[in-house]
């Protein structure tokens, strides 16, 4: 079973920044489709970025685009998510979550996903 560590949640005031870290715990991340998700209280869980394996490709949900960046950190075994410009609507509870190694390209959506962590808290305040 693959195991993540997340770390780097917190609390913020809007405009700031926050990096979420996702941390692979036993094996090597650098093959795997990864994506952060989050989610809201009262709502549904919704896909914020992805990026593909060995491909690097990179996508982004539309209300975070320009603000948030997904990239590996190959030395650290982890995929960071660096949310800049932090807004109120941003807080949730964000998890990252791996894809199986069979499927190389990453999507938004948490029904392709397989492995996930157990959440790390942001809160933006107005």
């Amino acid at each position: 079973q693959l195991q993540f560590v997340e770390s780097g949640g917190g609390l913020v005031q809007s405009g700031g920044s926050l990096r979420l870290s996702c941390a692979a715990a036993g094996f090597t991340l650098d093959y795997f489709a990864i994506g952060w998700f989050r989610q809201a209280p009262g709502k549904e869980r919704e896909g914020v970025s992805c990026i593909s394996g060995s491909e690097e490709i990179t996508y982004y949900a539309d209300s975070v685009k320009g603000r948030f960046t997904i990239a590996r950190d190959v030395a650290s075994n982890s995929v960071y998510l660096q949310m800049n410009s932090l807004k109120p609507e941003d807080t949730a509870v964000y998890y990252c979550a791996a894809r199986s190694i069979m499927f190389r390209q990453c999507t938004l959506s948490q029904y392709d996903y397989d492995y996930w962590g157990q959440g790390t808290q942001v809160t933006v305040s107005s």
